[in-house]
């Protein structure tokens, strides 16, 4: 892999506007909650990206570390835009393979009805093929089935003890990939859910 430049990462507010149909009202976190955090991370290319993900206020520090982490590693990474680019929908982003943040939605896990810790702006998931969401014989995205075997690591996987997972790991966050019934191998939250 060539030199890659320095990271880069900057930080800026959120208008109602932009968030498009991430967001409306009643969500759990307003628009004033959350910034845009641009950082740079290294593509399934080897080359450098700069990518944009909207998150709460309170983590954009610990988000930082772990991209300035991931990008000293090389890890890879496909794509990285707030999910409004996707028009809101979660299906949509995942299938694109894409690493994103906040959006106002509620929690696909089982149980009473509650916000997921995406609404809060406090969970990120990454690479959503090569880590999917699994619910039974059922995978989100579909093209994730492809990565359901988690015992051939391949590039852009999230595994246990992995550079991905270590670098969460050291500001305090939690990996889905542990939730042994529905495992979200995507999925990091600063909560754990």
């Amino acid at each position: 892999m060539a030199a890659l430049p320095p990271f880069h990462a900057s930080v800026a507010p959120v208008k109602a506007a932009s968030l498009g149909r991430s967001w409306h009202s009643g969500c759990p976190v307003g628009p004033a909650g959350l910034r845009r955090l641009s950082v740079s991370y290294v593509g399934f290319d080897g080359r450098a990206h700069q990518g944009e993900l909207v998150v709460s206020r309170s983590v954009t520090s610990e988000v930082t570390v772990v991209f300035r982490r991931l990008y000293a590693a090389g890890f890879p990474i496909r794509r990285m835009l707030p999910v409004s680019h996707y028009g809101g929908s979660d299906d949509r982003s995942a299938a694109a393979d894409n690493t994103s943040a906040f959006n106002c939605r509620a929690a696909v896990a089982a149980g009473p009805p509650r916000w997921s810790a995406h609404a809060f702006g406090t969970a990120i998931d990454v690479n959503d093929v090569e880590n999917p969401y699994v619910v039974g014989k059922h995978v989100i995205p579909p093209a994730g089935a492809a990565f359901r075997d988690r015992s051939t690591v391949r590039p852009g996987m999230a595994v246990r003890g992995g550079v991905l997972v270590r670098a969460f790991a050291s500001v305090g966050w939690l990996w889905g990939g542990r939730w042994t019934a529905t495992p979200d191998y995507q999925h990091f939250s600063k909560s754990g859910g």
